[in-house]
């Protein structure tokens, strides 16, 4: 049997042993790092392209990173704050912007796909001083309360309005063969893409009905 003193001896060596070893081994980051320090760090100009986009009447020209999305490229390049991110996955449909008069998910689309297309945002479609119909209706009836989602509800309503002008039907449609009739369940149907978390939807459903010449 061994002594106590011989058994400590025989620990401390062991964690001595151990203790070298791993100082001996270099951090995962400095393995990275020495990975890494060979190559060139070439300006990241491969993903760079120019588009040209026509919004709210007017040619704009960006250079992007062609992983930006038509959103970001509204909000983070041009500025046109008022169409809005809210889940950033196509589910909210807070940034409603209207591409060749149909409604889109702007967060759900790159802007490099949209070359020479037109699209209209909350700003094209009226000012403070000439409000669009459907926006001086959602002022009339209340169709918000925080108004965060506003815009696109806005954007979709336009755009739902004018695809019922086309004959464009719905799931709820009655009939596929004749335009839809605008009633206040072919507009829940049409809106149901926007969420509003305030739930103001008895409102916009009131306000999209006036602009469409009926009662909700």
């Amino acid at each position: 049997m061994q002594s106590p003193d011989h058994e400590i001896r025989r620990r401390d060596l062991l964690i001595a042993g151990a203790a070298s070893a791993v100082l001996g081994l270099p951090s995962q980051a400095q393995a990275q790092m020495a990975a890494t320090a060979g190559k060139s760090t070439m300006p990241d100009q491969l993903n760079l392209s120019d588009v040209s986009i026509v919004v709210n009447g007017e040619k704009r020209t960006l250079r992007l990173d062609v992983r930006t999305t038509l959103l970001d490229a509204l909000r983070e390049h041009l500025h046109l704050t008022g169409t809005k991110k809210g889940c950033d996955h196509g589910q909210c449909g807070a940034c409603t912007v209207i591409v060749e008069g149909r409604r889109i998910n702007s967060c759900l689309t790159l802007a490099v796909m949209h070359e020479g297309d037109r699209v209209t945002t909350i700003e094209g479609l009226g000012t403070p001083d000439k409000l669009h119909p459907m926006q001086a209706a959602f002022v009339k009836h209340d169709g918000y309360q925080c108004g965060y989602c506003t815009p696109g509800q806005i954007c979709s309503a336009v755009a739902a309005l004018d695809e019922i002008k086309a004959g464009i039907p719905s799931h709820v449609s009655a009939d596929l063969m004749s335009r839809p009739a605008v009633t206040g369940a072919e507009l829940r149907e049409r809106m149901s893409g926007n969420i509003c978390r305030c739930a103001a939807y008895s409102n916009i459903i009131d306000a999209i009905s006036e602009v469409a010449g009926r009662k909700a």
